[in-house]
């Protein structure tokens, strides 16, 4: 029952701020204590937004702006979880009080703002992170093991999609429909990066050109919307395979379903992360399914094991294995695969290449 125990050294502390009292706010808070750090405060919108989540998840106390969190000596991390037009005012200025910073994806909405806040954090000689929390699912790392090993061959094709229905009624609203708050792209941005650097990081390819078609399905929700709700993207990669990804928040029935299949010239490699304790692996003369065992997988698949197999991990524990990797970056030593701005900044670089294609509907190259 080869179980990995977190040893991480956090002597040093981990304490945190949040900015931003909604869901993520949450997921990101139950993430820090797991890791074993202190949540020291919150901010909201409004003073007493952020006053009242600290008292709700019992923080030490709340701060009324975010100037004053950044002011705290006792703050050293600050956790950006805002709507995504205040990502790069915020995470700057937090730089700038020397404070590691973990923000939401997309880092920014563009890619010259997401560079420059790439490169504020490396010339700080600061950790910033970037929740891409996929990676952290112990059976992608696996396929990145299986990958580098040579078990799919020569990669050939790479197709998926991630699929969600919360926005399937018109009556359905939120900030992230507006582009002023949340970006040009929304289900590409949101999810569609998610998809996009799980398929880089697991394959070590990286997508090189992009034809893209955009969607929306309601133009007209509790206001205009000049966002997408469906985007299907084809690509070519560096090394020469070819795919496609379909990206929709407006597809019923699909919580929250990410497929990722990559076929090479041995092998074929499918994982669906609304079945993460499972990994499709497909040979001409026969088929498998590998369960998530540590007794029997590669070391970062087993490093991120906390149960035994046949106890179910998922995203929370995904997110708590992000927030542990980067209370050990802060602590010195970076683990391999952690999210960093610059993986931010990579993700805003392909949302801006498949804008452009959608606008006019050529193959854009994307910039490396």
């Amino acid at each position: 029952m080869a179980v990995t125990e977190d040893t991480t050294d956090r002597s040093t502390g981990y304490r945190a701020g949040i900015i931003g009292t909604g869901f993520m706010g949450r997921v990101h808070t139950r993430a820090i204590r797991s890791a074993g750090g202190t949540v020291i405060g919150a901010v909201g919108s409004t003073p007493a937004k952020g006053h009242e989540f600290t008292a709700e998840i019992g923080a030490v106390r709340g701060f009324d702006t975010a100037e004053a969190m950044f002011a705290d000596p006792e703050v050293d991390v600050v956790h950006i979880c805002t709507p995504n037009h205040l990502h790069e005012a915020l995470a700057t200025a937090a730089i700038a009080a020397g404070k590691h910073v973990v923000c939401e994806k997309p880092l920014s909405v563009d890619a010259n703002s997401a560079a420059s806040m790439a490169r504020a954090a490396a010339d700080a000689g600061l950790v910033a992170t970037v929740p891409f929390v996929n990676r952290f699912h112990p059976l992608m790392r696996e396929a990145r093991h299986l990958i580098n090993e040579g078990a799919i061959g020569r990669l050939t094709l790479a197709h998926g999609s991630y699929l969600q229905d919360w926005l399937l009624l018109p009556e359905d609203d939120n900030w992230r429909v507006q582009a002023r708050l949340g970006g040009p792209l929304r289900a590409f941005g949101d999810i569609g990066s998610h998809w996009c650097d799980l398929l880089e990081f697991v394959t070590g390819d990286r997508i090189r050109r992009v034809n893209a078609q955009l969607s929306t399905v309601h133009s007209d929700r509790t206001g205009p919307v000049d966002t997408e709700d469906i985007a299907t993207v084809q690509f070519g990669t560096e090394s020469g395979a070819i795919g496609i990804a379909v990206i929709s928040q407006v597809s019923a029935g699909r919580k929250n379903r990410m497929l990722l299949e990559l076929s090479g010239t041995e092998a074929t490699l499918s994982f669906d992360q609304e079945q993460p304790e499972v990994l499709w692996l497909g040979r001409r003369d026969r088929s498998s399914l590998l369960v998530r065992d540590p007794e029997v997988m590669g070391p970062e698949a087993t490093r991120l094991s906390r149960v035994p197999a046949g106890h179910a991990q998922g995203y929370q524990d995904c997110f708590n294995a992000f927030v542990a990797d980067t209370v050990a970056a802060v602590a010195g030593a970076v683990p391999d695969g952690l999210p960093d701005f610059a993986a931010g900044a990579r993700a805003a670089v392909l949302a801006e290449a498949v804008l452009s294609s959608a606008r006019t509907g050529n193959w854009v190259e994307v910039d490396t």
